[in-house]
């Protein structure tokens, strides 16, 4: 037997490993041609658009995942973060325990597009951020309000969606009026609000409970403009300036009636309050 020759023995088994070799290369075309609508090739053409990793468009063909195409492991993907619900609390925040000579500002009931632009103007002449407690039948219909109120830097809270007396709700309309809410809120800004109000600042157990399940924080005011019942821009500015002090937080509104007064208002005692050395800021969490 020459050196080179095969024995007999590894003649057979290289023909076994070739036949299993060409068996196993024609079950891969059957599984790639399987995974094709019709026949088509799976794969993209050369200089094709990529495919988008958000949601598919409407007019778009669906995508199905060829056999060669590897699918994602979501056994091991990373946890979605999740901010952790505060404490269900027995009483609203009241003022803000900020250090220094710092103050709140907050407007209810909108947005309204008679109101709001002209307050979100004068806040961004003086470079101020305050917070807007909106209501979601407002919210809903003036989207465009909600997002320049993000876009600028203001914190935007949830103020129920019609304004009731929430006291006087059984808790399944305090959970309706309180997450339609939260829903738009987040729809339109990407994230859920992180602070509430009472309408009328009437709250109740069920209100904290189910404030806090939402992810929210309730907070109140330390001074009421009582710009609700028009009694003269004079009047808001005094009660403004009377009431300043560290950590207050003032209440006004931006809807829910006439509010040319509280847009003129906040014109005059906002220079006033960072002359006299407050810095006008938003709660952090």
């Amino acid at each position: 037997m020459k050196k080179d020759q095969m024995l007999p023995g590894r003649r057979s088994a290289l023909r076994i490993v070739a036949c299993l070799g060409a068996a196993a290369t024609a079950g891969l075309l059957v599984t790639e041609r399987s995974g094709t609508s019709g026949g088509a090739a799976a794969t993209r053409p050369a200089g094709g658009p990529q495919i988008a990793s958000g949601p598919r468009a409407a007019a778009g063909p669906s995508v199905r995942a060829s056999g060669y195409r590897l699918q994602p492991m979501t056994a091991y993907a990373p946890p979605r973060y999740r901010r952790a619900l505060p404490p269900v609390r027995q009483r609203p925040f009241l003022r803000m325990s900020e250090a220094g000579r710092t103050m709140v500002l907050t407007f209810d009931d909108g947005p309204d597009p008679r109101y709001t632009p002209d307050i979100l103007r004068t806040l961004r002449e003086y470079d101020v951020r305050a917070m807007f407690f909106v209501c979601g039948e407002m919210a809903t219909d003036h989207r465009d309000l909600l997002r320049r109120m993000a876009d600028d830097g203001h914190v935007v809270g949830n103020h129920s969606w019609s304004h009731p007396l929430i006291t006087k709700l059984p808790p399944s309309g305090i959970r309706s009026e309180l997450g339609r809410t939260s829903e738009v809120i987040e729809d339109v800004l990407g994230t859920p609000p992180l602070w509430y109000r009472a309408p009328f600042g009437a709250w109740n157990k069920h209100s904290f409970e189910i404030g806090a399940e939402l992810g929210m924080e309730p907070l109140a005011w330390t001074v009421d403009t009582l710009d609700w019942a028009e009694p003269g821009t004079r009047t808001i500015v005094r009660r403004v300036m009377e009431g300043a002090g560290p950590g207050v937080v003032v209440l006004s509104h931006d809807a829910g009636g006439d509010r040319a007064q509280s847009v003129a208002a906040l014109r005059s005692y906002l220079p006033k309050l960072l002359d006299d050395g407050y810095r006008i800021t938003v709660p952090r969490r």
